[in-house]
């Protein structure tokens, strides 16, 4: 077989080990070996000289909304591409683009717009599909959600959503609204992965929406119930079941902020590697200087601040999602999470590839997979992006 490119001289991270020093052999975007020494090398190969750096599987991002002055919720296709390059300067090759509540008018737009940016996306971060954040959430954990959309799943509305496009990856619901577990069920029928958020679930209820096939947690600990009381009794919530359920994933948005760093060591210790995701969840402040900004469509979004490193509602009574990027995720879960930068690499990479089902090929540097590969150095500051074998962004 003819060799496309060589990546040589890095500190190769593969599913079970860091090769010191190994060589990643790419033919037609996809990986054909790794080996912990250079083979002879014909002189149309192109060469990367990791220099000792990490080459790493690419980033996988399943929950952002925007990044570099742009929202999934622009309505234009040049907001998807500004988002997907921002990204893929991070370090993320596959991302899922998240709607917010609206109406179904502007839901209709997002999935014409998401085809024609899958068409033009040259050299961003790929599209995975798209993932619907609402409308059936609790009104009593809305968070940035605009509580005017909100509303309980009803067969003949998101039948008639689904039916529209095949683009929806993922939806995220709030499993104890009315006619939720039958919503669920029909996910689960048309392969698309159900989450729980925005929730303000008992265990019990978590626990029926299981058994009908919801087997995420969206932004663990941001806008989900915990152990309350009602006339004296405590119930748990959705954040104990989480813990309970061994088979549960869960997203974190590992900036440090919306999860401290109590709190991530408490979910990686229990959770594990395995069932972790990290995420995002930015808005189109990610990348940008801190003020004002706009969660949502330009039109008719809400304005937030950002401000700490975080994007906030302007009475700061809640977060607005984040304006994290992946690489500052692996950087944090490793200084505040107590992992090992392998944990951090499978948490925002093997992991997010698995629960999608993408893991056949996405995720791992191993023979046969996509050559979707990120070279960064010791601080994680990403130094080369390459999905399918073509580099899109070097520093």
């Amino acid at each position: 077989m003819n060799i496309d490119c060589a990546i040589i001289h890095g500190n190769v991270i593969t599913p079970s080990r860091i090769i010191e020093q190994g060589c990643v052999l790419i033919a037609d975007g996809k990986i054909v070996d790794v080996l912990d020494t250079i083979p002879r090398l014909g002189e149309t190969v192109d060469i990367i000289d990791a220099k000792g750096n990490y080459v790493a599987p690419g980033f996988i991002d399943l929950h952002t909304h925007g990044a570099g002055g742009a929202d999934f919720m622009d309505g234009n296709t040049a907001a998807y591409l500004t988002v997907a390059r921002m990204h893929a300067s991070h370090g993320t090759t596959l991302l899922y683009p998240t709607t917010l509540t609206s109406s179904n008018e502007l839901l209709y737009e997002t999935f014409e717009t998401y085809q024609d940016a899958v068409r033009n996306n040259k050299d961003g971060a790929q599209f995975g599909g798209l993932h619907l954040e609402g409308p059936y959430f609790s009104p009593f954990q809305s968070g940035a959600q605009d509580k005017c959309y909100l509303r309980n799943p009803q067969p003949e509305e998101y039948m008639e959503i689904l039916n529209r496009t095949d683009d929806i990856a993922r939806w995220s619901l709030a499993p104890e609204l009315p006619g939720a577990n039958a919503f669920v069920n029909v996910l689960r029928e048309r392969g698309i992965l159900a989450a729980a958020g925005h929730t303000n679930a008992t265990f019990e209820e978590m626990q029926e929406a299981y058994q009908n096939g919801l087997t995420h947690l969206t932004h663990f600990y941001s806008c989900m119930s915990s152990i309350t009381r009602r006339n004296a009794y405590r119930y748990a919530g959705v954040l104990e079941f989480g813990y309970y359920e061994d088979d549960i994933t869960v997203e974190i948005i590992a900036d440090g902020i919306h999860v401290p760093s109590s709190l991530l060591k408490l979910v990686t210790k229990i959770k594990g590697v395995e069932r972790i995701a990290l995420i995002t969840d930015s808005m189109r402040a990610a990348g940008m200087p801190e003020g004002k900004s706009i969660l949502g469509s330009l039109t008719n979004g809400q304005e937030v601040i950002v401000e700490d490193g975080v994007a906030k509602l302007p009475d700061r009574s809640a977060f607005a999602g984040s304006v994290a990027t992946a690489d500052r995720l692996v950087r944090t879960v490793i200084r505040e999470g107590n992992v090992t930068l392998h944990d951090a690499v499978h948490m925002m990479s093997e992991t997010p590839a698995r629960i999608m089902h993408v893991d056949d090929r996405k995720g791992k540097i191993r023979k046969g997979m996509d050559a979707d590969i990120v070279v960064f150095d010791n601080n994680i500051t990403i130094l080369q992006t390459i999905i399918n074998g073509t580099t899109v962004y070097t520093r």
